[in-house]
């Protein structure tokens, strides 16, 4: 029985997580617009890959860029994120065209000729949502940089969606306590991720899971068929939205196992299976239909061996994969603290370096590892204080984050890097923490339990003070490190 009908939400409550979803979308609009294109994360290739989902073209080989992207990734691409000198010269559509044509001639003839875009093999997704969105752009007349800004502007909706669906299952988790009800989607509204700023298909997998993640909550309660196939179109929802995905099915999936365990345990097997049937095939059949896809067009069920080849990784002999630094405490320490701190803030650069201060670093990843420390030691010592259906979502909330941690980790130690920048011999770990996207509010559900366990019996009004002071300590520290991009002379506000 779902408990948050047993404590509906209070028109003030209503409210606020309007305000938060509309704060959530603000913010991303404010940053995305002062980012100019195109960061590290690879950013023109999703770029690339939207427009050719706007016309319908599915890529069938990791192929140059598309005629009609080219010019986009060539005029608007600013040299900031790599340049170290801070001096740059003015934007291409700032300039005479007779200064620069020869140059912008010269830039998209690599795109369409020797340019080759790795992301290809990508599940199709968001960039079947990011094309039609481009579409839309272009049927209200929108054109050359607007055009890409509204392109980047899909992650406004999306971030706004999201503190919503946050909102809704920390209801469902948490429905006695406000305090956790309203901090998960505040957590969201906030955060300084720059990969809400970009154009990227990471932006997606929170919701996409999150969705998932809530229905598997009411699967396991109430099994029935329509819930089942929810469930089940949720979880290929993840699979198609990025590979990167996988560990957080692997999670959902033994979550299933023994859920039907359970259900074998009380004799009515033989009823569950058309609702195991169902979620099956609505899970199984279009993430069997892709992985077919990838396998007649780029050679492998994943589509990722192209890549990894164009990057020059090889695999490591498993003998050598425990001499991987990551087995030492110093090597430990440098993947999970980068991997967090990444995770909250992103891994952009500018001018080379990365907008992050290592001081701010290490508070994340170490308020990250404290409060999940609160949570979970209630669960293991006194599973008395929270109930049985609480420590369901947590002990499946704590699964999926480590899952997601623990398949960087293996990908960080199976490889060679060879001469690759990131990840490298000199730095052979996998510290992206927007791949963990995916967890984030499973993550912040953890999160935000011990940090209301850290806080014990202090009244709701001491609790949301004390969220009120991170909240805009967060704020504070991503505007000054950031303050600097909004002068750029390549971004939104000086189209």
């Amino acid at each position: 029985m779902d408990n948050s009908a047993n404590h509906p939400a209070t028109a003030a409550e209503r409210k606020i997580i309007l305000l938060l979803c509309l704060l959530a979308a603000v913010h991303v609009f404010v940053f995305s617009a002062a980012f100019p294109f195109f960061n590290v994360v690879d950013e023109q290739m999703h770029v690339d890959l939207a427009v050719k989902y706007a016309q319908g073209k599915i890529p069938r080989t990791p192929a140059a860029a598309d005629a009609e992207a080219a010019p986009f990734l060539v005029v608007y691409a600013s040299p900031e994120f790599l340049q170290t000198n801070a001096t740059v010269p003015p934007p291409a559509w700032k300039q005479p065209i007779a200064a620069v044509r020869e140059t912008l001639a010269t830039k998209q003839n690599f795109y369409r000729t020797t340019f080759q875009n790795h992301e290809s093999a990508q599940p199709p997704l968001y960039y079947s949502i990011a094309g039609a969105w481009w579409r839309l752009g272009k049927t209200n007349w929108l054109d050359g940089g607007q055009l890409l800004y509204w392109l980047r502007f899909l992650n406004v909706p999306l971030v706004g969606a999201l503190a919503w669906l946050a909102w809704h299952t920390a209801r469902k988790v948490f429905p006695e306590n406000l305090f956790l009800r309203l901090a998960v989607p505040a957590f969201i509204a906030f955060l300084p991720q720059t990969a809400f700023y970009s154009v990227n298909n990471d932006i997606l997998s929170p919701l996409t899971f999150g969705a998932a993640f809530l229905l598997l909550l009411k699967f396991a309660e109430t099994p029935n068929p329509r819930l089942a196939a929810a469930t089940g179109l949720a979880l290929a929802a993840t699979f198609l939205t990025k590979i990167s995905n996988l560990p957080l099915l692997a999670a959902a999936t033994i979550f299933i196992v023994f859920k039907f365990v359970e259900i074998f345990r009380t004799g009515k097997i033989r009823s569950s299976i058309p609702v195991l049937t169902t979620l099956a095939a609505c899970a199984g059949l279009p993430v069997a239909a892709w992985l077919a896809w990838c396998k007649i067009n780029f050679g492998d069920f994943t589509g990722t061996a192209a890549k990894i080849q164009f990057l020059g990784w090889t695999h490591q002999p498993f003998a050598v994969w425990w001499h991987h630094p990551i087995f030492t405490l110093t090597g430990a320490w440098t993947f999970i603290s980068g991997l967090l701190a990444t995770f909250w803030q992103g891994e952009s650069l500018w001018h080379r370096q990365p907008l992050g201060w290592p001081a701010a670093n290490v508070i994340y990843a170490v308020t990250s590892l404290i409060f999940m420390g609160f949570a979970l030691w209630p669960l293991w010592r006194r599973p008395q204080t929270t109930t049985a259906a609480q420590r369901t979502a947590l002990w499946f909330s704590l699964a999926s984050f480590a899952a997601a941690v623990g398949f960087l980790g293996f990908l960080s130690i199976s490889y060679d890097f060879q001469d690759c920048f990131y990840p490298s011999r000199a730095h052979p770990y996998f510290t992206s923490g927007r791949l963990l996207l995916g967890a984030l509010i499973p993550f912040l559900l953890l999160f935000t339990f011990g940090l209301d366990r850290a806080l014990g019996k202090c009244r709701n009004a001491i609790k949301f003070s004390v969220l009120a002071l991170l909240l805009i300590a967060m704020l504070v520290a991503e505007t000054a490190l950031d303050w600097k991009i909004f002068s750029s002379e390549y971004n939104w506000f000086h189209l």
